[in-house]
């Protein structure tokens, strides 16, 4: 769908510099998704390769996150193993409901009620980040979380046009679950993408 320079604005690498490939097709339905243009993947153009990997290395960023839409609707293995190959970092941000394919150096699970994810994203995952819409999302994420590896960050985040109330519900449940931690979408914050 597009790809582009910026800050990663979400969880565990926020502030860090980005090339961020958007690959259309998503099935999994959101409500609240803020890029249902990218679900229709036959809308957008096919791009080679070698294309996304020379831009990804031509933008100076230490990584590339590669997200959607699904992402892991496509097979990611020659993209990731060409970005490797580059010295660069690999980063996906999945629902984790179709089996990854690629090598990755940082696994974003972002599970949605709306789609149940695979069983073998919870041991994958370095990262779980669950978008709050409503106060049971609260409850809904420790069900996720305890199905992950120790080593799993937890991050917990408002979604954008609630973020005000849910914020508020989020700060009160983190200091009964000190092992959370807010996310906020800096990019949104500061004005970019």
């Amino acid at each position: 769908m597009e790809s582009f320079f910026t800050l990663q604005g979400e969880g565990m690498y926020a502030g860090t510099p980005a090339f961020f490939i958007r690959l259309a097709g998503c099935d999994v339905g959101c409500v609240w998704c803020d890029v249902k243009e990218s679900w229709d993947a036959s809308v957008h153009p096919q791009i080679e390769i070698d294309q996304l990997v020379a831009a990804a290395i031509g933008s100076g960023a230490p990584m590339v996150v590669i997200t959607g839409g699904e992402p892991a609707m496509h097979d990611l293995s020659v993209l990731t193993k060409k970005l490797q190959e580059k010295g660069l970092r690999t980063h996906i941000e999945t629902s984790g409901v179709y089996p990854l394919t690629g090598t990755w150096d940082w696994i974003t699970f972002s599970p949605k009620k709306f789609k149940r994810p695979q069983e073998s994203i919870y041991r994958a995952a370095n990262e779980l980040k669950v978008i709050v819409y409503h106060h049971s999302d609260l409850e809904w994420a420790l069900e996720h979380a305890h199905k992950t590896m120790d080593s799993c960050q937890w991050y917990l985040q408002a979604e954008w046009e609630r973020r005000e109330e849910m914020n508020t519900r989020i700060i009160s449940f983190l200091r009964t679950h000190p092992k959370w931690k807010l996310s906020v979408q800096i990019h949104k914050y500061i004005g970019i993408d």
